[in-house]
């Protein structure tokens, strides 16, 4: 295909468009992560997104399950940030028991407050991972930031009204990423 200014391409721009969104790894869940495969990229810092990745939207503070898989993965090495959307009150009480680098009001997909987090981890964009439930935000940001970018199944089905009309494109977006991936 020939794109703009003589460059081409073997991709179409709706391939190139969609690639944005896909994970580099799937995973059902957070407690499925590929640790060893991780350290192997040379990852040593996980962002966390909160809402339906690491508990549902509606569950004020972690659960103990929760609570201990990041002191494992302190434990392992890694350096441990959450990065929501949501605002500052639902993040503080979120993070008391977790205990980690917390940033509220993150404007997922954009990269700004990923940056300034990953600035207090000391991390560079190819040492740190992303890890969310969405393509349009969390895959998103995690792109344009350079980082590995790992999708979780959502955890529950209950969403907030705006994620919720997102979901119908995204199952769009997957289907495709899962056609290619061939599972």
């Amino acid at each position: 295909m020939k794109m703009h200014f003589g460059a081409t391409t073997e991709k179409g721009w709706s391939e190139m468009i969609l690639e944005r969104f896909f994970p580099d790894i799937f995973v059902k869940s957070i407690y499925e992560l590929p640790l060893e495969e991780l350290k192997a990229r040379g990852i040593k810092g996980l962002v966390f997104d909160i809402d339906n990745t690491v508990a549902p939207f509606d569950i004020a503070e972690p659960e103990n399950d929760l609570i201990e898989l990041f002191l494992f993965l302190r434990k392992q090495g890694f350096r441990l940030c959450i990065l929501s959307n949501n605002n500052k009150a639902r993040v503080r009480l979120f993070n008391k028991n977790l205990r980690t680098l917390a940033v509220h009001k993150a404007g997922k997909p954009g990269v700004r407050k990923l940056k300034q987090a990953m600035k207090k981890l000391k991390l560079a964009p190819e040492n740190t991972a992303i890890v969310g439930d969405q393509v349009f935000t969390d895959m998103w940001c995690g792109h344009r930031a350079g980082l590995t970018c790992i999708l979780t199944a959502p955890i529950c089905n209950r969403d907030q009204l705006i994620t919720k009309i997102k979901r119908g494109a995204e199952k769009l977006v997957l289907k495709e990423y899962f056609k290619r991936e061939g599972k």
